[in-house]
């Protein structure tokens, strides 16, 4: 015997309402979306760095440091005003060079440095920390800016 659903137009209206509003939501999301992830020219920027540092004892008991940008790569949009916070959070000083910017610091032990660039040219640009240039000083510790 075959079942009868019954749906009352007030069930019907709700789920109506229901699938609109969650419509809109999505189309209000990709809209956030996809402006937060354009960025472009004349726009502006902060993004957040901090330092950090891996230490572990090798099974000699030697121990082993390495210090790193935190995030070690960020992805700017070429013609951005890029203002850069970075944090000390490992290390008490860490003296750094943007190479092809032009832009020297120093990031210091629980002080936040900032540095700002106008993104002009796409390319891929190294953050590096002078007292941690490679291994054998406990790095390397060298980040990434990529202008697109």
């Amino acid at each position: 015997m075959p079942k009868i659903l019954y749906v009352s137009r007030m069930n019907l209206l709700m789920t109506g309402i229901v699938v609109v509003l969650v419509a809109i939501l999505g189309l209000y999301l990709k809209s956030e979306e996809s402006q937060a992830v354009s960025g472009g020219a004349g726009k502006e920027r902060t993004y957040h760095m901090v330092t950090g540092e891996f230490k572990t004892t090798t099974p000699d008991g030697r121990v082993i440091e390495a210090y790193r940008w935190d995030p070690g790569t960020i992805v700017v949009q070429k013609g951005e005003t890029v203002h850069l916070h970075i944090l000390g959070i490992n290390g008490e000083s860490h003296p750094f060079l943007i190479e092809g910017l032009n832009i020297r610091g120093e990031v210091q032990k629980g002080r936040e440095t900032v540095v700002s660039f106008k993104a002009g040219k796409e390319g891929t640009y190294r953050i590096v920390c002078q007292s941690h240039p490679d291994s054998a000083h406990e790095g390397p510790m060298i980040g990434y800016i990529i202008v697109d």
